[in-house]
């Protein structure tokens, strides 16, 4: 069972890198809409394998990386145009996961 779980993580995290890189996806809205969507998807993300693994701190800074670096991709592979806001919602998007598991971790 731990393997699927750890599998379905890991396609979680491929599905995001794949969506990041796609050259156009629907507009979400006018103006910043798509930012709940990255920090949703990091967020779950990080929640899922905060209960995964211990090495929380290890996993958050990857996953931070992952979508500083999947925003610096989209401008070099010319597909889409790099978002400081979009790294911000990441960001915020794995601490939130990280600090959610860390309550549900502390009242168990």
């Amino acid at each position: 069972m731990r393997k699927a779980l750890v599998a379905a993580g890991w396609t979680w995290a491929a599905a995001i890198v794949w969506l990041s890189l796609t050259p156009s996806l629907p507009k979400l809205g006018a103006g910043h809409a798509d930012k709940f969507g990255h920090f949703a998807a990091y967020g779950v993300l990080m929640f899922w394998f905060a209960q995964l693994y211990r090495e929380r701190l290890a996993y958050a800074a990857g996953f931070v990386a992952m979508g500083v670096a999947l925003e610096f991709l989209q401008q070099a592979l010319g597909s889409r145009q790099l978002d400081v806001f979009d790294m911000l919602a990441n960001t915020l998007g794995v601490a939130t996961g990280w600090g959610v598991a860390r309550m549900l971790q502390s009242r168990v």
